[in-house]
Parts: C-alpha cells; sequence; structure tokens
C-alpha cells in the first residue's frame, strides 16, 4: 500500500490529559435517584409513547409517575444544599413502552430496548431521543447545569440483558432505531437461550442462564460487545462522569476487563462501580473480582451489617459492622467501595426501623465512615412507605413500594441539616474521605473509631442505646485541647492521651474533626496507591525515584506513604521541579531494626516509567512486585 492511501490516523489524546488518567471519586457524595420518581419538571412528557402505561393517581405501584429529567434539574438547588456531588441516576435508555408480567412497566429503567437512545418520558416531548443527534435536549441541559456546579453524573447501566417477555416479544433491540436482535428470532445469536437461573450455586447457570426471565445477552458474540461498547462511549461523550454497572457477577471478568478498558481508553478519568449482590470480604470470589476487573463495588457486606446492627438491632450490634471493616485488606480498593444503607431493591431502612434517630445515627456512621457513600433519595425527608408492610406478600415494603413519590423538599428537616453538615465534613477533612480508619471501642450499642490521613484527624463515637452511655479511656487520635463536636457543638475537653470518660447521649453521637491543616500543594500532584504488600507494625512503604521528589533513589529521602491497611498504603507526592517530565520509580520497605539502622527490602521488579502532568491531579495505582 502506498503512503499516501493509507487512512488518516485520529489525533491522539495530549500527553497531558493521558497523564491524568483515573481521577479521584473517593471524596464525592452520590446521590441515588429513581428518576420517575424524584420531581415531574415536565408533565408534558408524563404519559410518554404509551399512555396507558402512566398513571397520573399515582396508584398503581408498576406504572410511571412522571418523573423526569427537568425534574432533577428543578431540584438542583436542594440537592446541591444538600451537599451531594454526584448523582446516580436509574438507567436512562429507552425503554420497551409495554407490560411485562402482566403487569409492569419498566419504570425502573433495566428493560431496555435501545441503548442509544434516552427514553422519552424524561426529555421534552419535541426533543430528539437519539445520542448521535447532537441537539441539545434536557439530559444535555442537565449535564451542563451540574457541571457548572462541580457536581457529576453516575450512568446506571446494565450489559447483561435487556428484557423480559412484554405482550408477546422478548429481547427487542434496537441501534439508534434499527432493529438488531431478537430473542425469539436470534439466528445470529445475540442471546443464551438456556432457560432461567434455577441453581445458584452452579456458576455456569449464574452466568449463562436468565434472572427472571430477563433475555440474558450472550457476550461471546463480538457484535453485541461492539454495540454494547460503542453505545456507553456515546453516554460519556454527552458528559457522564462515571458508570454503576447493574448485575456483574452474571457476566464472566473477561468481559468486564475487556469492556472495562474499551471505556477508561475512551475516558482515562471515568470512575466505575458494580453490583455484585450481596457482596462480602469474606466472599473470595466478589473480593477477586473487585481486585482484577478494573471497577469497584457497591458495599453489600457493610450495607448488610449496618442494616442489622442499627436498623434490626441485631444481638451483636456495632461488632458486625467493625467485623466487615476489620476485613479492608481483602480489597485493593477498600477505600473505593461505595457504601450505603438502603436503595430500590431492598427495604426501606425505616421499614426496618421506624424510628428517624435509627437512620439518623446509620447515615453518622455510613458519612464518616471509609468508602464513597450514597444516599438513596428521600433518606432526608424520611421517605418511607409503609402501607403493604403487613399486606401478606414476602417481600412487604420491598420492590416497587420502595419507590414512593419524593413529597417532601424541606431544608429545616433534622436528617437534611445532619446530612448536609457531614457532607461539608467531608469535603473539609481529607481523612474522611482518604485516611485509615481505627477502632477504638466497640460494643452492641456503642461504637468509636478515627479517621487519619496526614496532620487530619476525624474521632467518631456513636451510641445506639436508648440511655446514656459513658465510655472510659478512649484514644481519640486528636491532639490535647477543646475540640466543639461537628453534630451537637458540645466542647468536649481532649487529654493528650484521650478522653478519661465520654458521655454520649441515647441514641446520638459525638464527632470530631482535626482539619485545619494545608492541603498538598504542588505543579502537579500525584495520589499513589500500592497494593499487595501485606505489611507488619513498624514496617513504612516508600516511594523511590530518579527525580529529587522520590530521594534521587536515596532510600532514606525517598517519599513515605501513609498506611490505610495492611494491603493498601496511599499518599499524595507534590512534583514541582520534575512537573511534566518522566519519572522511573519502585517501591520500597522501610524497617527500623532495634540497633537503629535502617534497612530497606525494595521491589524484586524492573522500575516503572511515568509520564507527570505539567500541572493538576494524578493517580498511579501498582501492585507490590508487580509491574504497573
Amino acid at each position: 500500500m502506498a503512503l499516501a492511501s493509507l487512512p488518516a490516523r485520529k489525533p491522539s489524546l495530549p500527553i497531558d490529559y493521558l497523564a491524568k488518567r483515573d481521577l479521584e471519586f473517593r471524596q464525592e457524595t452520590i446521590y441515588f435517584i429513581v428518576v420517575d420518581r424524584f420531581f415531574d419538571g415536565d408533565p408534558a412528557n408524563s404519559a410518554g409513547p404509551n399512555p396507558a402505561l402512566y398513571d397520573p393517581e399515582r396508584r398503581d405501584w408498576n406504572r410511571y409517575w412522571g418523573g423526569d429529567l427537568q425534574g432533577i434539574i428543578d431540584k438542583l438547588d436542594y440537592l446541591q444544599g444538600l451537599g451531594v456531588t454526584a448523582l446516580w441516576l436509574t438507567p436512562l435508555f429507552e425503554q420497551v413502552e409495554k407490560l411485562a408480567y402482566d403487569k409492569h412497566a419498566a419504570i425502573h429503567g433495566y428493560w431496555t430496548q435501545d441503548f442509544k437512545r434516552l427514553n422519552r418520558r424524561y426529555i421534552g416531548v419535541d426533543e430528539d431521543p437519539s445520542l448521535k443527534n447532537r441537539a441539545e435536549t434536557t439530559f444535555d441541559r442537565l449535564v451542563a447545569a451540574m457541571h457548572a456546579r462541580g457536581m457529576k453524573l453516575v450512568l446506571d447501566i446494565v450489559c447483561n440483558h435487556s428484557s423480559p417477555t412484554a405482550e408477546g416479544t422478548k429481547g427487542l433491540l434496537f441501534d439508534d432505531g434499527r432493529l438488531v436482535a431478537d430473542f425469539n428470532d436470534d439466528p445470529e445469536h445475540w442471546y443464551h437461550h438456556y432457560g432461567e437461573l434455577k441453581d445458584w450455586r452452579d456458576e455456569w447457570q449464574i452466568k449463562n442462564c436468565e434472572l427472571a426471565g430477563l433475555a440474558s445477552f450472550n457476550e461471546n458474540n463480538v457484535k453485541y460487545r461492539n454495540y454494547i461498547k460503542s453505545a456507553i462511549k456515546l453516554w460519556l461523550d454527552r458528559g457522564v462522569d462515571a458508570l454503576r454497572i447493574d448485575t456483574v457477577k452474571h457476566m464472566p471478568a473477561w468481559f468486564w476487563q475487556e469492556f472495562i478498558s474499551d471505556m477508561l481508553t475512551h475516558r482515562p478519568d471515568v470512575f466505575i462501580f458494580g453490583e455484585w449482590i450481596y457482596n462480602h470480604p469474606t466472599d473470595g470470589q466478589s473480593a477477586a473480582f473487585a481486585n482484577q476487573a478494573g471497577m469497584s463495588l457497591l458495599d453489600f457486606g457493610l450495607c448488610m451489617a449496618l442494616r442489622q446492627a442499627i436498623g434490626k438491632s441485631d444481638a451483636a450490634g456495632f461488632v458486625l459492622v467493625n467485623d466487615v471493616l476489620s476485613l479492608d485488606s481483602h480489597y485493593d480498593n477498600a477505600s473505593e467501595l461505595v457504601t450505603f444503607i438502603e436503595n430500590h431493591d431492598m427495604h426501606r431502612f425505616l421499614s426496618l426501623n421506624p424510628d428517624p434517630k435509627a437512620l439518623g445515627l446509620a447515615l453518622i456512621v455510613l458519612l464518616t465512615t471509609r468508602g464513597i457513600p450514597c444516599l438513596y433519595y428521600g433518606s432526608e425527608q424520611e421517605l418511607n412507605n409503609s402501607t403493604h408492610a403487613d399486606d401478606g406478600l414476602p417481600w412487604g415494603n420491598n420492590d416497587p413500594y420502595n419507590r414512593p413519590m419524593m413529597e417532601s423538599w424541606d431544608e429545616q428537616k433534622p436528617l437534611y441539616k445532619l446530612i448536609a453538615a457531614l457532607t461539608e465534613l467531608r469535603r473539609l477533612n481529607p481523612a474522611v474521605a482518604l485516611g485509615s480508619q481505627h477502632c477504638h471501642h466497640v460494643a452492641v450499642d456503642t461504637y468509636a473509631y478515627s479517621r487519619r490521613y496526614r496532620d487530619y484527624r476525624c474521632f467518631v463515637a456513636v451510641n445506639k442505646a436508648g440511655a446514656p452511655v459513658t465510655l472510659e479511656n478512649i484514644q481519640t487520635d486528636l491532639p490535647g485541647g477543646v475540640a466543639s463536636c461537628y453534630i451537637s457543638g458540645q466542647e468536649i475537653t481532649i487529654n493528650d492521651d484521650g478522653l478519661a470518660t465520654l458521655v454520649i447521649e441515647p441514641q446520638s453521637a459525638v464527632v470530631l474533626s482535626l482539619h485545619n491543616a494545608p492541603p498538598v500543594a504542588g505543579r502537579a500532584v500525584v495520589r499513589v496507591q500500592v497494593n499487595g504488600i501485606a505489611t507488619q507494625p513498624g514496617q513504612v512503604v516508600v516511594v523511590t525515584g530518579d527525580c529529587p521528589e522520590l530521594g534521587n533513589w536515596d532510600v532514606s529521602r525517598a517519599f513515605p506513604l501513609e498506611y490505610i491497611n495492611s494491603n493498601c498504603w496511599f499518599g499524595e507526592i507534590a512534583f514541582n521541579e520534575t512537573a511534566g517530565g518522566r519519572v522511573a520509580y519502585k517501591y520500597a520497605l522501610r524497617e527500623q531494626m532495634a540497633d537503629g539502622d535502617l534497612v530497606p527490602q525494595r521491589e524484586n521488579v524492573i522500575c516503572r516509567r511515568r509520564v507527570l502532568p505539567a500541572s493538576g491531579l494524578t493517580k498511579w495505582r501498582d501492585h507490590w512486585g508487580a509491574r504497573s
């Protein structure tokens, strides 16, 4: 082939953009919205393409009630006042406009028929739903309004399945309006045809059979893989900042590794987390997935522990919560797990325990413990519907009754004000989002812990009992002096060795914060994380390299990282002299011996090489002893 006939290459991404890949999401606070049940900002679109699926009286829980994207735009002031920085929205794709399972409409968004089009019920009636059409829609106005406020949009996606049988059809799939697959007529094998999943202990069935009659995609078909990847890239191009992925345990790891790789190549800064239902750190399979698939997970282990301890008053109490957190070293990125106490697939917390004070305590732990907290819409307004608690159905207040219409927007509500205070604390104190967590006391009704990062500290003590509790000789990790509780304003005198006594009122908490240290500043700041070390007390992980900021290969002058857990060390390195250049580096363990000698243990690996951005923030993720 002559050189002149070679196809033109697409412009490459700027080196600075590539250097800034994998930016931070841990300092976000997520608010999860079931779009149809939040707010109707545009009544003209409520009837949708099939008016029979819309219930204007809002009595049929399985039909649309009118919430839309304009409704979210209208409430951005309210959400920003709450302190949330990211909105996770139920899927926005075009849905099957038919009834399935005899009476259900796809109000939840998980029965997609076209991944490249917007759900017309959520945008203006005269707007083009095609993502390939660059004309502005309500979706684009939402993204622009959120980004102007520094907020991020999380798109909920499902790659495992399309739709169930709905009025005689099943698994009809369109590519921007063009039919490409039909479960009932599938010569190109876009779908698996192995029947419903019956044995949850059978790994093959979990990966290949149908969930509740949903048409399950055949990931071995490269046409399907190209379709789904090209579709999600369209959404990223329209401004989506993060992806939440449904039912990840029902597709093989190799598919996710390929999919995630393509998404990160297309948008290196996108954050991705998945739903592995009821994952737990003791479940080796889900923990391995979190470490190897390229995405984080929703933290069901911590969620269920909090629901049992506070929502159901389990006899083990806070011991259940601490037991889960004590296993954080099973994950490479425990601090990036997305934490929650309720969602659209389980009873609302107030259905477990109707006392708003109990919900408040759960929210305090959620917003001050490790992980990226996710609030379920309406929690701040005590939103709950108990109509069906005793209707004889095994699920009671569960789906769909855990998805009531948002009714109140009272910014003086106690839980609204509590959440607003704690989200402010997360913004002010990096220890809450980035630091290590240390238990100082745990019992059935009481729990005390601290968060540490650099010179930042946060101490939390919780009492869920109905009477005051006095804790004695409690370490706080805070310096001696007078500290003010971030929630109540109560002044507490701390000795250099902690608190001789601490009285915690019934169903309340004490939150103390030290956050007046300066942030890390430099032309370029790199957040460095290394896993797979299994460090012991007395050991410190350092970064040594060929530049002044890393000690010019002198391990005694290398940059020390912060302990997060025995499998994770983290730190922020300011690069000034080397910003915009190239660096070579590796990790080493420093350990102080009894005779005072500093004995370094270096990784047995060829040095890593990175390009630094000229300015701004980037993150390096590495695994001890393995090439990055």
